[in-house]
């Protein structure tokens, strides 16, 4: 029987393939596998919760103790809740300082502060990484130097310029020897190195001026890097203690942080405590306030560019 001549084949007739299984095995990981729900606790929530409670009990407690009694504060045994809460501390304490004065004071200062160092770090950055000049290293490295140097070294030159410069019991006085930001002018050079060149290059080749290109394009795109430096220059301005402490000597001009040690002066027994804790409760609310409003830019600001 030839080829030609054979009858055609059954779809039944012909044998399905054979299908052999592969023994899949898990790559090797070398001992590391998916993480166990343990190991999730032990090594993430664990560690995240002692932090939180290491910065939150010392506050939790003195909120807590603005609230109490002398009595209450200063007893042998743990008192963890008034036993009668009332707002007699801060009525003390408002009777004792002028907070609404000491409030504007800092609010000045801070503003003023912020807003300067703010600009002058922008404005840096920026000519440290889109313009030409001379030098332009060996500037950036006196930047780094100024970030190891502790600010305390610079308390008496500063105090001896801004004396003989009548600045004693000044807002100015206040505001400028802290002009100069090494940290934030750091952190937005090395933000703006990650920006794409091909923009400003553009805009150059169009006409646009150092100053349009810092404005219009340079400052939109790095908002959550300025709004990390604004926040971090902010809370450093209000709590400021050393430098206001020192040149001031007049209730008129003092911050709130200063403003803190007439309560100390006028009530120097252990039983001021709750009106020094109701004190410090007036002083921390702005800043976490503030805080409230741009936490969402710090991560953002400090990770930004640095993955690619």
């Amino acid at each position: 029987m030839s080829l030609d001549t054979m009858p055609p084949l059954a779809a039944t007739d012909v044998a399905p393939p054979v299908r052999r299984r592969r023994n899949r095995r898990r790559p090797d990981d070398g001992g590391v596998g998916r993480p166990t729900l343990l190991g999730t606790i032990v090594g993430g929530y664990l560690p995240l919760a002692l932090a939180t409670l290491i910065i939150a009990l010392p506050l939790v407690w003195m909120v807590l103790g603005s609230f109490k009694t002398s009595g209450e504060v200063l007893s042998q045994h743990v008192v963890l809740l008034p036993h009668h809460p009332s707002f007699a501390a801060y009525s003390r304490a408002s009777s004792q300082v002028n907070f609404p004065r000491l409030f504007l004071n800092s609010t000045i200062v801070t503003a003023a502060g912020s807003i300067i160092k703010v600009v002058l770090a922008i404005t840096t950055a920026y000519a440290l990484v889109f313009v030409r000049f001379p030098a332009k290293k060996w500037i950036f490295l006196g930047i780094l130097v100024a970030l190891m140097v502790p600010s305390q070294v610079s308390l008496l030159p500063n105090y001896v310029l801004i004396a003989g410069m009548g600045g004693v019991n000044t807002y100015w006085g206040i505001v400028l020897p802290g002009l100069g930001t090494a940290f934030g002018t750091f952190l937005l050079r090395q933000h703006f190195l990650s920006l794409p060149k091909e923009i400003l290059e553009a805009a150059e080749i169009d006409g646009a001026g150092h100053l349009t290109r810092m404005m219009r394009i340079v400052v939109p795109i790095s908002t959550p890097t300025i709004a990390t430096v604004a926040l971090v220059t902010i809370v450093n301005e209000w709590n400021d203690y050393i430098w206001p402490l020192i040149i001031t000597n007049d209730d008129s001009r003092m911050t709130l942080p200063v403003g803190l040690t007439l309560l100390k002066n006028v009530e120097g027994d252990p039983s001021s405590y709750p009106i020094l804790m109701a004190g410090a409760i007036v002083v921390i609310v702005p800043v976490l306030v503030v805080f409230a409003f741009l936490q969402r830019y710090i991560v953002a600001g400090l990770t930004q560019g640095a993955v690619k």
